[in-house]
């Protein structure tokens, strides 16, 4: 039906097109048509008066035939003839040129025609491609129409999905805001009972001691009151209480102690020395540490060996080795790993051999650190936390929880009491091991991979650059100094008065802590930082420095002189990580991004 309409349609548009043209054209040649329409009629009247003429010539022919009576009359009617028939035939020439130029015209006229034919074929032609193309693109509007509609109801619905999201949040928001109310309020409360806890730990440890006391002084009123024998051969020394008088005077009044001296054996622990046993000597660890449990450390070096040997080439972890550290005696190496342990080796005739390994880290260790005493270990993990292990038992002690980033460095201060932490989360804390809690907490700005500690200030190595100096007592920076790279590792000489850094420049720089200016720095060609957490070392004395490099060699420069004073490689198949150099002077360790660890000397 709509197809029927459509024809109809144009078929009726054509019909009045025409008309239109008809109307239009026609006025144009109106007055062309009424002059061919004259010249016809002239024409045919023309035809009638020749016929009307011959048929009168040839009566006169016949009249002149007939009777030749009036001569005279037939000449001049002959006479007029031939004017009329000349009249008539320009006429009629004249009539010929109209009728052709009227021809031409009618020609030219039919011309336009088919050109206006052909012309209005060709509109009609464009007219119903035009349609088509109105019906292509009504279709699409309707498409157009029906996807606006679905879009439209789309968008609402997503309004509406946006409407209670948000309601969602603000109340999610609300009940984050509670629970971090509630969080603060547990942790404060957390904090009283940890320090009531603390308080009772304390109130305890002064009973038992003045428990011991009383019963020690119940022991010495007891041994005094027991009579001394004394042998014939003995000699007798009397030991004056009061200081100001001489070895030879003695009062009536004052009790003369006597202590006895065999003279076949050697001196006997006195008094004294019997109270020091009983209450052992207070050691520098606040832990409490036992004679028979602390390493001895090893003292100053005597000499630094400088190696050139690979004398022990092992697999230390499953995986990547972060970090490696000997003890303070230099008996012991400790290496952390992506595995989640710390391993210790015994140094043994220039071999590592297993001694254990220090469980509980839930990530990979990134630091490692030991007490001045060797009986406690520090490990930085991954896994945001610090961790504090006994060296007698291998038992895990302290887990200090708090930073919300990887912990990349820690580190025990000179008391043993507090250890300081910096972390992935821009943050540096102080921990108090007594009562276990974060006693203050530093925004340093940037990332922290590694720190170092000196009685009163800590220096820390940032992401952006540079090294801070902190106050421990004013919690603020002391002084900054900017290097030309991220600040991977620090170190600091057995004075304690220079500062050895590195930086993802691929450059060595000791820094005079006295000056607090560059005093030196080293690189080399083929040397590169192989990560944000490559760790270098100064030997005992100060006079080397030590770094690996991504390449997997072991770089040493003299201080000294400021060069390089040798190379060593072909043992590591992976970047360095970490190097330590052995408080004895004896050993170098290097461990990499593989599972080895090397240890070096000059054997």
């Amino acid at each position: 039906m709509a197809e029927r309409l459509a024809d109809c349609g144009w078929k009726r548009h054509i019909s009045d097109q025409l008309k239109l043209r008809d109307r239009v054209q026609r006025q144009t040649f109106e007055e062309i048509v009424q002059q061919y329409n004259r010249l016809l009629e002239k024409s045919d009247l023309q035809a009638v008066l020749t016929e009307r003429y011959q048929t009168d010539k040839y009566d006169v022919q016949r009249g002149h035939e007939a009777s030749s009576l009036d001569s005279s009359r037939s000449d001049s009617l002959h006479q007029e003839m031939s004017q009329m028939r000349i009249r008539h035939q320009e006429e009629l020439t004249e009539l010929h040129k109209k009728r052709g130029e009227l021809a031409q015209t009618v020609i030219e006229l039919n011309n336009q025609i088919q050109q206006k034919d052909r012309e209005i074929q060709s509109n009609e032609a464009r007219m119903l491609e035009y349609q088509q193309q109105i019906a292509s693109l009504e279709g699409d509007c309707r498409d157009l129409r029906s996807s606006l509609q679905e879009l439209e109801m789309a968008n609402q619905t997503l309004k509406d999905e946006y409407d209670a999201l948000q309601i969602t949040f603000s109340a999610l928001e609300e009940k984050l805001r509670k629970t971090s109310e509630d969080n603060q309020e547990l942790v404060s409360r957390w904090m009283a009972e940890k320090a009531l806890e603390a308080n009772r730990l304390n109130a305890e440890n002064e009973k038992d001691t003045r428990r011991r006391q009383a019963k020690l002084q119940k022991d010495l009123a007891e041994a005094a009151k027991e009579p001394l024998p004394i042998e014939q051969d003995d000699d007798i020394e009397v030991l004056a209480e009061d200081g100001g008088k001489g070895a030879g005077e003695t009062s009536p009044n004052r009790p003369i102690g006597r202590t006895l001296r065999k003279t076949s054996q050697q001196p006997q622990a006195g008094l004294l020395d019997s109270i020091s046993n009983i209450f052992g000597r207070r050691s520098a660890n606040s832990f409490g540490t036992s004679p028979e449990t602390a390493e001895t450390p090893s003292g100053g070096c005597a000499e630094v060996r400088v190696p050139t040997t690979a004398l022990h080439v092992f697999e230390a972890h499953d995986g990547e080795v972060n970090t490696v550290r000997f003890s303070p005696s230099s008996r012991l190496l400790a290496t952390g790993g992506m595995d989640r342990r710390v391993k210790l080796w015994e140094v043994v005739s220039g071999r590592c051999e297993a001694k254990g390994a220090l469980t509980g880290s839930n990530a990979g260790i990134t630091s490692i650190d030991f007490d001045s005493s060797g009986s406690y270990l520090l490990g930085a993990s991954n896994d945001f936390a610090s961790r504090i292990w006994t060296m007698d038992d291998y038992r895990l002690r302290h887990t200090l929880t708090g930073h919300s980033g990887k912990v990349l460095s820690a580190r025990f201060l000179l008391d043993n009491a507090r250890i300081v932490s910096g972390s992935y989360d821009r943050t540096l804390k102080l921990w108090d091991l007594r009562s276990k809690v974060c006693m203050k907490t530093v925004f340093a700005g940037s990332s922290c991979n590694d720190i170092v500690c000196t009685e009163q200030c800590v220096m820390s190595g940032h992401f952006d650059k540079k090294v801070r100096f902190w106050d421990i007592r004013a919690e603020s920076i002391v002084q900054e100094m900017e290097l030309q790279g991220r600040v991977t590792s620090l170190d600091l000489n057995h004075d304690r008065s220079e500062l050895l850094t590195c930086s993802r420049d691929d450059v060595l720089k000791i820094i005079d802590l006295r000056s607090n200016a560059v005093r030196q720095t080293f690189s080399a060609q083929g040397f590169k930082c192989g990560a944000d957490w490559t760790r270098v070392t100064f030997s005992p004395d100060g006079n080397f420095v030590a770094g690996g490099s991504a390449d997997g060699a072991l770089y040493i420069w003299n201080v000294l002189t400021g060069k390089l004073d040798r190379t060593l490689d072909r043992n590591h198949s992976s970047a360095i990580n970490c190097v330590s150099w052995s408080p004895s002077g004896t050993f170098v360790a290097s461990v990499e991004k593989g599972s080895r660890a090397i240890l070096w000397s000059d054997m």
